[in-house]
């Protein structure tokens, strides 16, 4: 027995919306052209201006004469309203848009790292050698201090710490989030700085006229 198409809810047009067919799941891209099929359309000019309510056999027409598409960008309206312009060309700029935006997420990782109030300076050179690295990396740091007992009555002491890393490691970032107080910890957020980074000059620091090497006597 054969059955026909199982809408998944209320398909909305003007939007994706799942159908499935013999079990398979199909997507239905937007509306676009000659498969807008309702009397009328409140239409938007390509530059965003409002023409207002008008038949959807005169929106296509102004469509064709302007050499783009007729485009269903909001279906729950009533009429549906619809823009003149390239879909096409839509379609690329919002999947590059997408891809940027998702590179950007990716890219955007935040590192901690935890100090004492009274960290030694072997650990701190230890610690801040961590920060340096991840600041390189093109991380983001969230660097914390951790204070204990009478620790806590001391924030000065947490304070100067942060303030000194921030300048120690200063060639690589700059402070994002300044120093905060929550509970027992005082934090700080440390981003790298966007400097480009220029290719060294071979042989820079090698004098111009420097004479060749005499030659070995033949043994």
């Amino acid at each position: 027995m054969v059955r026909g198409p199982t809408f998944i809810g209320a398909p909305r047009a003007g939007s994706q919306h799942s159908v499935t067919t013999r079990g398979e799941l199909i997507t239905t891209e937007t509306r676009i052209n000659e498969r807008i099929r309702v009397p009328e359309v409140r239409l938007v000019g390509p530059n965003g201006e409002q023409v207002g309510i008008v038949r959807i056999e005169d929106a296509l027409r102004l469509a064709r004469e302007a050499d783009l598409d007729l485009v269903e960008v909001a279906a729950q309206a009533r009429p549906p309203v619809c823009k003149l312009m390239d879909y096409g060309k839509f379609k690329y700029e919002s999947a590059q848009k997408a891809r940027e935006s998702r590179r950007n997420q990716q890219q955007t990782v935040i590192k901690e790292q935890k100090l004492r109030p009274k960290i030694d300076p072997h650990d701190y050179e230890t610690k801040k050698g961590h920060v340096t690295r991840f600041l390189g990396q093109g991380h983001k740091v969230k660097v914390t201090i951790m204070f204990r007992g009478r620790e806590q009555s001391r924030p000065e002491l947490g304070f100067r710490l942060l303030q000194r890393l921030a300048e120690d490691v200063g060639e690589l970032g700059y402070v994002e989030a300044t120093p905060k107080q929550d509970g027992r910890n005082m934090t700080m957020v440390l981003a790298p700085n966007k400097k480009p980074q220029k290719a060294p000059r071979a042989n820079q620091d090698a004098p111009q006229d420097a004479p060749e090497p005499a030659p070995e006597p033949a043994g």
